[in-house]
């Protein structure tokens, strides 16, 4: 029997060796790990990445049997050099002051066990580049082997502002870096970024942060396309420029409290809030597109209108309406601004030192890039139902397509938020709830007493 078996075994073993991908394929996700500490003269550069993912190397080997071609681990020691300086020391340029420093210099190599944690601080790392080397006889696949490296750039003080410009992205199709700074004296400085993130300034100013972060809010509401419909709607029947300015900057006051509460760790962790939040933003817009049909759909003696708010715009909304509708941008901006917390949640790493000015920054951008969709939006709003259409209509049209497209992202939302557990049991989320609640009556307080006054 068993001589009957031997070529079946050998069958599927050439099989399984077959579907494995060439030593050349790009791996399909790399992990780096990295530490820099500046000391004096000198910034010390540790770093740890799949062998594999230099690609160009034919790294000696002999075959293995389920687990691959298995690393010949004394042979490929002399080449660990030369693969660093081609495929990683081009890929970690660093800025001192903001000016490029002299490429490193490669003080030690060695390849690790998949199993070895010596990379879980600076110093255990820094330790292990002191142990002795893996013996030649070790077992360990290619695909599995670490390639481990120790670099040192020299500089003129460990208290300069350093950056650097990750270029990893060509490791594998995703490339997730987990880079740590220390800075002499200080606590240190946690980054994970996906691919080629671009130039990170590891302890920036506050005006660089700022205006980091300022990009960064500006891109954003250009990107959310779901918060630009919402503001589209909240703006589509005002033409007043009081109207205008007063729920743009309801909406702007409410969704800067719940971010910041955000930032600050005043929002519940919970996993369902994220989606939770999602399906709240297309309500938003659905309400709002269905208030402007509505409002719009009114007779010129309707309820909403009154003599002294007629005139050449058309049927704007009057008086009566567009007091409610500021208390709607406030309401719905409370929403949307934990909707920008999520996005800004993965960037504030880049903040350094100076969350708040950041956060306030992140908000000018926010602001900034409404601004020029309104700049840009209203003036041929304006036009079109001067020339092409009749402005209820108008409203009418556009606030109805919205609609449907909300809709879509309503049920979608909410298709995905019912997989989640929405216990609000947690004696913490209720307690992060009610905070963000007393802050927002307090400011609806505060504008109410203004207002009267």
């Amino acid at each position: 029997m068993a001589p009957r078996l031997a070529p079946a075994l050998v069958a599927l073993v050439l099989l399984i060796q077959a579907a494995r991908p060439a030593a050349h394929d790009i791996p399909s996700s790399v992990v780096v790990q990295a530490f820099a500490r500046p000391e004096g003269t000198g910034l010390t550069m540790l770093l740890r990445v799949p062998l594999v993912s230099m690609r160009d190397f034919n790294f000696p080997a002999h075959p293995g049997l389920l687990d691959g071609p298995m690393l010949d681990v004394g042979k490929v020691a002399p080449m660990l050099k030369t693969a660093a300086e081609l495929w990683l020391v081009p890929a970690m340029p660093m800025f001192e002051e903001g000016a490029p420093l002299p490429p490193p210099e490669v003080i030690a190599t060695r390849i690790s066990l998949p199993s070895d944690r010596s990379f879980e601080s600076f110093d255990q790392a820094l330790a292990h580049f002191s142990a002795p080397p893996l013996p030649d006889s070790t077992e360990v696949a290619t695909s599995a082997a670490l390639f481990d490296l120790k670099l040192e750039y020299r500089i003129k003080s460990d208290r300069s502002r350093f950056s650097i410009n990750p270029l990893f992205a060509r490791l594998g199709l995703r490339v997730l870096t987990s880079f740590r700074f220390e800075p002499p004296g200080q606590a240190e400085r946690a980054f994970q970024f996906v691919g080629d993130p671009g130039l990170i300034r590891l302890d920036p100013s506050w005006w660089e942060a700022a205006r980091t972060f300022v990009g960064f809010g500006f891109g954003h509401i250009l990107d959310g396309v779901d918060h630009l419909l919402f503001l589209f709607c909240l703006v589509l029947p005002l033409r007043r420029f009081w109207q205008l300015f007063g729920v743009v900057t309801s909406f702007t006051v409410a969704h800067s409290i719940t971010l910041f509460c955000a930032a600050f760790g005043l929002a519940p962790s919970a996993l369902w809030f994220p989606p939770f939040i999602e399906v709240m933003i297309a309500i938003s817009i659905v309400y709002m597109a269905v208030e402007n049909i509505v409002v719009a759909a009114r007779t010129w003696s309707g309820p909403f209108r009154r003599a002294s708010d007629e005139g050449p715009a058309g049927p704007a909304v009057g008086a009566r309406a567009f007091h409610n509708r500021w208390m709607i941008a406030f309401a719905f901006g409370l929403v949307h601004g934990f909707g920008f917390s999520f996005a800004l949640e993965q960037t504030l790493q880049f903040a350094g030192t100076h969350l708040v000015a950041s956060l306030f920054a992140f908000n000018i951008g926010v602001e900034l890039g409404q601004l020029l969709v309104l700049v840009v939006a209203l003036p041929l709003l304006a036009l079109t139902f001067r020339y092409v259409v009749e402005e209820r209509i108008g409203v009418i049209i556009a606030s109805a397509l919205i609609l449907h497209t909300a809709w879509h992202w309503m049920t979608e939302r909410a298709s995905a938020l019912g997989q989640y557990d929405l216990s609000l049991a947690s004696p913490s989320t209720l307690a992060i709830l009610l905070r963000v609640l007393m802050v927002a009556v307090a400011v609806i307080g505060a504008g109410w007493i203004l207002k009267r006054r």
